[in-house]
C-alpha cells in the first residue's frame, strides 16, 4: 500500500497484528515436516484482508531447507536487495534463519514508516537498516525514529521490546538470530502491552533533512496506511519493487 494523500496511518496495534500474522506464516513454513525457506520475505509479499489479517504470498523463490543435519543449502543468490540476509548475499549459503533477517527488516519498516531503501533520502540514510540500527538500543534515539504519524500513541515498553527483537533478527551470524517461533512468541507478548495515554508531541528527526513534508510522505513512506480493496479482497501491505 503506497501512502496516498489523506490515507490514515496504521495504528501501533494494527502494525503489531500484521507482524504477528506474517510471523505465524514464516514459523509454519519453518516447522513443517519438510522445512521451507521463504527466501524473499519482504513487505510486498504480505497480503491483508479487510481486517488486516496477514497472509504470505508469492512463493516463487521458496526453497526446501537443509536436510541430513546440514546447517544450510547452497544456491544462487536471488531475492530483493535490502531484505536478503548478509550471509546469503556473500556466500550463497541459505539458512532457515536467513528468513529471520528479512523479517527484522520488515519489522523495522513497520515501526519507522520508512522504506528499506530510498535514494530520495540523504545519502547516509538511503539504507534504512544502516541508518536506524544505531538508534535501536537507545530509548531516546528510538523515540526519534519511530513513525511520527503515530503521534506517540504506542506503549514505550512495547516499542523497546520491538527494537530489541529487530536487533536480534538482524544479527550478522544467523546462529545468533531467534527462530521464527521465538519471534512469534515475542510479538504476541508485545501485542499484549497496552498503549499508555498520549504524551506531548515531539519533533521527530527521521530522516534528517526531509522534515517529512507532503511530497516526502506521498512518495517515499513505507506503505503502512489503511487501504482496502473492493469486496474485502486481500491487499498488499506494500507493492514495493525489487531493488
Amino acid at each position: 500500500m503506497i501512502n496516498a494523500e489523506g490515507a490514515e496511518p496504521l495504528s501501533w496495534s494494527t502494525r503489531i497484528k500484521i507482524a504477528i500474522g506474517a510471523a505465524q506464516g514464516l514459523a509454519f513454513l519453518h516447522t513443517t515436516e519438510k522445512t521451507v525457506i521463504y527466501r524473499d520475505f519482504k513487505s510486498a509479499n504480505i497480503l491483508l484482508d479487510g481486517d488486516f489479517n496477514a497472509k504470505l504470498s508469492d512463493f516463487g523463490l521458496a526453497k526446501l531447507g537443509p536436510v541430513n543435519g546440514q546447517s544450510h543449502v547452497s544456491t544462487g543468490v536471488v531475492g530483493t536487495y535490502g531484505y536478503a540476509a548478509p550471509e546469503y548475499i556473500a556466500t550463497g549459503h541459505l539458512y532457515v534463519r536467513s528468513d529471520v533477517y528479512g523479517f527484522g527488516v520488515v519489522l523495522l519498516e513497520m515501526i519507522t514508516g520508512l522504506r528499506v531503501l530510498d535514494t530520495n533520502r540523504p545519502s547516509s540514510q538511503h539504507n534504512l537498516v544502516d541508518w536506524a540500527r544505531p538508534s535501536l538500543p537507545d530509548r531516546r534515539k528510538l523515540r526519534k525514529i519511530i513513525d511520527p504519524r503515530l503521534e506517540n500513541d504506542y506503549p514505550p515498553k512495547g516499542a523497546t521490546k520491538v527494537a530489541e527483537l529487530i536487533l536480534s533478527c538482524l544479527e550478522a551470524d544467523p546462529k545468533n538470530r531467534p527462530s521464527m517461533e521465538e519471534v512469534l512468541v515475542s510479538l504476541q507478548e508485545i501485542g499484549s502491552i497496552k498503549t499508555k495515554p498520549k504524551e506531548p508531541k515531539v519533533h521527530a528527526t527521521q530522516p534528517r533533512g526531509t522534515h517529512r513534508d507532503r511530497h516526502y510522505q506521498s512518495a517515499h513512506h513505507s506503505p503502512l496506511h489503511a487501504k482496502h480493496g473492493e469486496g474485502g479482497r486481500a491487499n498488499q501491505l506494500s507493492p514495493m519493487k525489487s531493488y
